[in-house]
Order: C-alpha cells, then structure tokens, then sequence
C-alpha cells in the first residue's frame, strides 16, 4: 500500500511540473514588460532574466532533494545494520 501511495504522489508531481512548465517562465508585470521592451530593441536581456528565474527557482529543489536523498540513504544503511545484528 506504500507503495502504491508513493507511485501516486510522485506520478501527481510529474504531472503537476509539466503542467506548469509553461507559468515558470512568467515574470512581474515590470520585469516581464522590461524585458519584451528590450527583446523588441535588439537586445537578449530578457533571455538572460528568464534563464536567471530558472536558476534561483532549481536551487531549492536541488538542495531538499540532496536532503532528501542522505536522509533515506543513511536510513537504508541503519535498516541494514539492524539487520546484520540480529
């Protein structure tokens, strides 16, 4: 049944970033008006801005998912040895 929850929650999670995909892109009114000004113009600022929302949106993720990781590897290794013990 774990599992099955597990697989569902993370299936909804794939489904909810695709979705999505397309707002990560949005900016504030100033920034986003800013930069078409500026893409109109010639300029690749606006490229620049949104590849910068992307960074600074990926780092949180990055860095619960490292977390995330070391808490369960280093739970399996505590599984692991329990076991050995008995």
């Amino acid at each position: 049944m774990d599992k099955f929850i597990l697989r569902v929650t993370m299936i909804l999670t794939l489904l909810l970033a695709v979705g999505l995909f397309s707002e990560l892109m949005a900016q504030c009114p100033m920034c986003r008006m800013s930069a078409e000004s500026n893409l109109k113009n010639g300029g690749s600022a606006g490229q620049g801005l949104n590849a910068g929302i992307l960074y600074m949106l990926s780092v949180p993720y990055i860095l619960v998912g490292g977390v995330a990781y070391y808490w369960w590897r280093n739970r399996k290794r505590g599984t692991l040895q329990e076991t050995d013990l008995k």
